[in-house]
């Protein structure tokens, strides 16, 4: 059974930071590649960052670029992200995937989701 537990959201002002993290089990976490999403209220999934497995690419929306940093732990098969320079724009409901060997791959499993709120 895959399981995907997103934690670290909460509220924020504006400027500041968060890690979220997502904890995972199930599957082989060493050969999926690993994503974060994000969904605004009235607003469509939007993928945010991802790391690969086989290829150790490393992706980032562009209006993340500079700001969010993902990561890794084997050890622990759990996936990071951190989140600086927060902007009101960046809330939304922030949730995990587990992809398949590559960023390019499609989206096997989901997470349950964690909220970000970021305050001006």
């Amino acid at each position: 059974e895959v399981q995907l537990v997103e934690s670290g959201g909460g509220l924020v002002q504006a400027g500041g930071s968060l890690r979220l993290s997502c904890a995972a089990s199930g599957f082989t976490f060493d050969d999926s590649a690993m994503a974060w999403f994000r969904q605004a209220p009235g607003k469509e999934s939007e993928g945010v960052s991802c790391i690969g497995s086989g290829d150790g690419r490393i992706y980032y929306a562009d209006s993340v670029k500079g700001r969010f940093t993902i990561s890794s732990d084997n050890a622990k098969n759990t996936v990071y992200l951190q989140m600086n320079s927060l902007k009101v724009e960046d809330t939304a409901i922030y949730y995990c995937a587990q992809l398949g060997y590559s960023c390019g791959s499609t989206v096997r499993s989901w997470g349950q989701g964690t909220q970000v709120t970021v305050s001006s």
